[in-house]
């Protein structure tokens, strides 16, 4: 049984390949690029020291010398989790999955930050800007210009898949700040 939240707009279009584009899924487009370039191009910063980032060993001495174990390691899943976090989302592939991702590291990101204030450069507006965006994109979906729209099991987007994904970054987000020393 699905809720009416799950249910289709009656005013919208097919849900097929044909159906036309609207404005709403070109502004989802332009959202997700943004969103999914910014992480995808944070996470190779972390993993390869791209775009004058610290790459593994300095990215892992960040993570070390902000309490977490392992911080090679947990440089490793941040990199990873935003860059294929954002890929996906650039794709609109696993759109919920994607935005988890980002959002899951995000959360860790303000929790580091946490203390600083609000505005840059010590505050967690960029941050929280960010894990938003993941949020509201996991929540609502690729729109049509997307992968997902091609996939018949990922086609029908519900704010169901959406939920659960925003919610399995919050407990894994928080989980991942329960190491922190």
């Amino acid at each position: 049984m699905t809720s009416t939240l799950d249910t289709p707009r009656p005013d919208a279009a097919p849900a097929h390949p044909a159906a036309p584009v609207h404005a709403y899924d070109t502004g989802l487009l332009i959202v997700r690029l943004a969103l999914g370039l910014t992480a995808a191009a944070h996470g190779a910063q972390k993993l390869f020291g791209w775009f004058g980032g610290g790459g593994l060993d300095g990215t892992g001495q960040f993570f070390a010398a902000s309490g977490y174990p392992a911080g090679r390691t947990m440089a490793v899943i941040a990199g990873l989790s935003e860059t294929l976090g954002g890929l996906g989302l650039v794709l609109g592939l696993f759109t919920p999955l994607a935005g988890a991702a980002v959002l899951g590291t995000m959360i860790n990101a303000m929790a580091v930050k946490w203390g600083g204030g609000f505005f840059a450069p010590d505050g967690i507006e960029y941050e929280l800007l960010l894990a938003a965006t993941a949020a509201g994109v996991a929540l609502t979906g690729p729109g049509r210009i997307a992968v997902d729209r091609r996939l018949p099991v990922l086609r029908a987007h519900r704010l169901g898949h959406g939920a659960a994904a925003v919610a399995l970054a919050a407990v894994v987000g928080c989980l991942t700040l329960l190491i922190r020393k």
